[in-house]
């Protein structure tokens, strides 16, 4: 095993400040800058960590910082800190063109005044050494590079960065490892680190498991409410060389006039594989009427919002809420549900399939947008299997005229290879099944209604379908 490597770091005095200016307008055009619409009006530092240092030809800082935004689009809204983002700062003289795309800009004031920084993530370099340094298990000032002991990593593995994804980034080394940085992140035990060490360590297959890990440990700015704990950065994993993501799959199917049962079928499997696992790695819950009662009026506060922002749900409110008050009515009846963890975002683009025809599911990071603490908190598995079935619709919705058949026949092959695995089905909970969908499809209407209203007729296909069911 590698001896790992320590090493003392010292920043520069106000080079936060020197790229302030340079940040502000960067940032904001990011994917997965989560701000959008919001200028940002300036910075705290959580943590800063230089890699390699900035006199030489090649410098490259590890900086968390906290962006500040008004609470509301325009001048003058009060303002508060918003959320901690992870960046990776290449400096050079100047740069070269197959890094043009990565430009952040130019500083002309502070310690690196007259250099040029970029997106350090797009240069070999860099990436290098961030594999490097989990491969050494490396502490670099609050920086813990981390790895399973068990697992050795290869050295001189040829880096490349994805471009395909949204809220994070990743780097693929050599077809053999993925290494997922988070940006927007927060202090605490990250789900998609947490949950696939717990399925490794019960043996599931159906999930890469972490080879490394990058933690820093570092004092949040945002008060007493955020307290010292580390924050999970990244982590690396196996790479499923020539995989194919469901979504991608299934539209390649729909295109060709294919089905997509089979694979439908065995995803309801691997699902179900993924659930068992975690229910035995992991404690569970029992749900009576109390904790029924909070979660039905959580998606009740949801559909009135909804319906305020979406003027096309109003005329089906009624019967939609219906869905929320025949499970409210089951639990009062004395019924209870089993919670444990779960997904919690899962879709056909959380899925991979290998060349061999073997699913994974990935992503375990749940919804970015909501509190970690409401991430990591057990539920119902069906709110998984909802996630799936709203993603069929989307898929069979995405060609013109749409085959609403198609995800007809996928969601009942999903549910049925669910069943294979688990030993149930969960159609046998048509009311918690169908309260799942409803909540997903309502928050689905609202995120098309404010960023692709063409897309608005698929969610609310759905929501007539679950307007017109029956509650019971």
């Amino acid at each position: 095993m590698s001896e790992a490597v320590t090493r003392t770091v010292t920043t520069p005095p106000g080079l936060l400040a020197s790229l302030d200016p340079l940040l502000r307008e960067w940032l904001p055009r990011q994917r997965w800058f989560a701000g959008k619409g919001r200028p940002v009006t300036g910075f705290d530092l959580v943590a800063a960590t230089e890699l390699l240092p900035a006199t030489a030809k090649l410098g490259l800082y590890h900086l968390l910082v906290r962006a500040h935004q008004a609470l509301q689009p325009g001048p003058g809204g009060p303002e508060q800190p918003g959320d901690c983002y992870q960046l990776f700062i290449g400096v050079r003289e100047a740069l070269p063109p197959r890094l043009a795309p990565a430009l952040i800009g130019h500083v002309s004031q502070g310690p690196l005044a007259g250099r040029t920084v970029y997106e350090a993530l797009h240069d070999t370099r860099p990436a290098d050494l961030l594999l490097e340094a989990l491969r050494t298990q490396a502490r670099i000032g609050g920086l813990r590079f981390e790895r399973d002991p068990r697992q050795e990593i290869r050295p001189g593995l040829v880096p490349r960065l994805m471009t395909a994804e949204q809220s994070n980034s990743s780097v693929v080394y050599g077809d053999t490892y993925i290494l997922k940085l988070m940006r927007r992140v927060v202090p605490g035990i990250n789900p998609d680190l947490e949950l696939p060490l717990a399925l490794a360590r019960e043996g599931c297959p159906r999930v890469p498991p972490p080879t490394a890990w990058l933690v820093a440990d570092a004092e949040d700015t945002a008060g007493p409410s955020h307290p010292a704990e580390p924050y999970v950065l990244g982590v690396l994993q196996p790479f499923v060389q020539g995989a194919t993501d469901g979504w991608e799959l299934a539209l390649r199917e729909l295109a060709k006039g294919e089905d997509f049962v089979a694979e439908a079928r065995a995803l309801g499997r691997a699902t179900a594989e993924v659930h068992t696992a975690l229910a035995h790695a992991l404690p569970t819950v029992t749900l009576g009427h109390v904790q029924m009662r909070a979660l039905v009026d959580g998606m009740t506060e949801r559909l009135e919002a909804a319906v305020q922002a979406v003027p096309a749900l109003r005329p089906y409110a009624d019967d939609l809420r219906s869905a929320y008050t025949a499970l409210d009515d089951l639990a009062s009846e004395g019924r209870t549900w089993t919670a444990q963890r779960i997904h919690g975002d899962l879709h056909l683009g959380q899925c991979l399939r290998s060349p061999a025809g073997t699913w994974s599911l990935i992503d375990f990071e749940g919804e970015p947008a909501r509190p970690l603490a409401e991430r990591r908190m057990p539920q119902p598995a069906v709110r998984d299997v909802a996630g799936m079935l709203r993603s069929f619709d989307y898929a069979a919705r995405t060609t013109d005229p749409p085959q609403p058949e198609w995800a007809t026949h996928c969601r009942a092959a999903y549910c049925s290879g669910y069943a294979e695995a688990a030993g149930r089905d969960p159609r046998t909970e048509p009311v918690l099944l169908r309260a799942y969908e409803t909540d997903k499809a309502v928050y689905e209407a609202v995120y098309e209604a404010r960023h692709r209203p063409d897309w608005l007729p698929v969610p609310m296909a759905a929501l007539h379908r679950l307007a017109s069911a029956d509650p019971t």
